[in-house]
């Protein structure tokens, strides 16, 4: 007998057990299985950002996630004599949480599982190996082993979200483009930090680079470059390891090994990220080098940017179209982050004597200019969600004389809204995402924004559970609240954050879809006719629409 599901989801890594938490939210019927028995424990990301951690809190899943992290985590880079020649501290909160956070993975990866078994409509199956994968206009149906025993799953659409040898993309016969380095890493984690210092180095050491991190728990990574000739079996010997690690601990022989291993850089993006009803996410989609910090990350926002659309298409709010626009989005997005981490991989771990001396050389110009210094600091470099093509109004802002624009505004439409904390009914001091409902949310700066919206807007935005919110200074929160609109939540902006993003923008509303991204952005008079566009790019149906489809 088949079995039936809306999603299945093939892989329990980060992409797939978030994206398993996402649809359980929305109630949505999902099968996950993993072909391993239990989740891997072997050393991979430690690095977590502010973008994952809000997805984490829109999850439920922050506090316990945080058990596991070193918040605010510096880098330190440093060159072959061991001096610090950059450094990696950003200090902001733009988006509630702190940008650069050590962590491990296993833990957290754990932490995801057990969320998504928190949901009855979610399936989770270990042990369960995809064997065989056939579509058709109505759906997929795929073969799968366990226990040795063979069965099938109809689902509505397919993830692919199993790792960089992904059988699914195989199965669809999808080139991973890009290239593999012949420069291979080896991983070393220790228990009972010998070191116990907080920040984590990047050594950019001609001879051998290397990094080191604290994780917590008492954990510490080193991962050393392997030279040419090195085999990989060499990770299985003890004395090896402590030749490695004999510069940076007095006797690497006391040393508590709990995981080795060995890795290659990898710098592949499928060709496509669509196939009918089957798509490919995380792994699967996109790996980059280690360095830069944002395998892991990217996963996630593969899964925020999947978990909404894939919500509104089988609850048949919005046409598949939908869909098309995930890899129109995550695309350009994954290149810039696979760039990057390229970029920073050759920096650190370069072998050749003259490009390190001239990377030193610059780095002490940059050490003489404040503003640059800053910037790096800040870590202004990563790329940053910036979507153009997809669920988003690129237009031009509304041309007003009473609104002037001034040189250097920066369009907010497909980037992060931001997360300060704010005060309402709920009480004060909470992150912005708390203090409302998740999913599609209108924000509009000092006006009750139910008063610029028609009747027939009003009744798709609730079609779609959408937030209507009204933003003002604290100060006029009680009068505000008091007389809003029903159905309208009123907040305080108790440190003028939201007043200062608003200011630099000529622009009084924002429409922020489920994954936090700014679909559009205008003056209070052109919300209507702006939302109306907006549900034209996702596709989306309104119920009269529906009813009539299925009359």
């Amino acid at each position: 007998m088949t079995e039936q599901a809306d999603i299945l989801i093939i892989g329990a890594g980060p992409t797939g057990l978030t994206l398993a938490n996402l649809l359980g939210q929305n109630g949505v019927s999902t099968v996950l299985i993993e072909a391993r028995d239990e989740l891997i424990d072997y050393p991979r990301a430690v690095g977590i950002d502010d973008e994952s951690l809000r997805a984490m809190q829109g999850l439920g899943l922050v506090d316990k996630v945080l058990e596991h992290t070193v918040p605010d985590q510096q880098i330190r880079i440093v060159n072959g004599s061991g001096k610090v020649i950059a450094g990696i501290n950003p200090t902001t909160r733009e988006f509630g949480w702190p940008r650069r956070n050590g962590f491990v993975q296993p833990l957290v990866d754990a932490v995801l599982l057990d969320g998504a078994r928190r949901f009855d409509s979610v399936d989770v199956r270990m042990g369960t190996e995809a064997e065989d994968l056939v579509q058709d206009s109505d759906g997929v149906t795929v073969t799968v082993r366990a226990q040795g025993q063979e069965s099938t799953i109809r689902a509505a659409y397919v993830v692919g979200c199993e790792g960089g040898r992904s059988f699914t993309r195989q199965k669809l016969g999808i080139p991973f483009t890009g290239e593999t380095r012949q420069q291979r890493g080896l991983v070393i984690d220790v228990a009972n930090d010998p070191l116990g210092t907080p920040h984590a180095v990047f050594g950019g050491d001609p001879n051998r680079g290397y990094a080191t991190l604290s994780l917590p728990h008492g954990i510490r990574r080193w991962e050393f470059m392997l030279l040419e000739g090195e085999d990989d079996a060499l990770v299985e010997s003890d004395e090896f390891l402590h030749k490695l690690l004999r510069d940076h601990v007095a006797d690497p022989s006391k040393l508590e090994i709990i995981r080795r291993r060995v890795y290659e850089h990898h710098a592949r993006i499928a060709d496509r990220f669509r196939d009918g009803r089957v798509l490919l996410a995380g792994d699967a989609a996109h790996v980059m080098p280690v360095v830069a910090g944002q395998g892991w990350n990217s996963c996630i926002r593969d899964a925020l940017n999947l978990g909404w659309k894939l919500t509104a298409v089988v609850r048949d709010l919005a046409g598949q179209e939908l869909l098309d626009t995930y890899a129109e989005e995550r695309r350009d997005h994954v290149k810039a982050m696979v760039d990057l981490s390229v970029g920073m991989s050759k920096v650190v771990t370069n072998r050749s004597k003259v490009t390190s001396a001239v990377r030193d050389s610059a780095a002490a110009v940059i050490d003489r200019l404040p503003k640059l210094k800053s910037y790096i600091s800040g870590q202004g470099f990563k790329p940053m969600p910036k979507y153009t093509r997809g669920v988003v109004l690129t237009s031009p802002w509304t041309v007003s004389k009473s609104v002037p624009v001034e040189d250097g505004a920066v369009p907010g439409a497909g980037t992060l809204f931001p997360q300060p904390r704010v005060e309402g009914s709920r009480g004060a001091g909470i992150l912005l995402d708390d203090a409302v409902s998740a999913g599609w949310r209108v924000f509009v700066w000092n006006n009750d924004p139910a008063k610029f919206l028609s009747p027939d807007t009003q009744a798709r935005l609730v079609d779609l559970d959408a937030s209507l919110v009204q933003l003002v200074p604290s100060a006029q929160l009680k009068w505000a609240a008091a007389n809003a609109t029903a159905g309208v939540t009123v907040l305080g902006d108790p440190a003028g954050v939201l007043k200062s993003w608003f200011h630099a923008r000529p622009v009084s509303a924002v429409v922020v879809r489920p994954d936090h991204v700014i679909a559009a952005e205008c003056l209070a008079q052109d919300l209507d006719s702006t939302l109306r566009t907006i549900f034209l790019k996702a596709h989306l149906r309104p119920a009269r629409e529906r009813a009539a489809a299925t009359a």
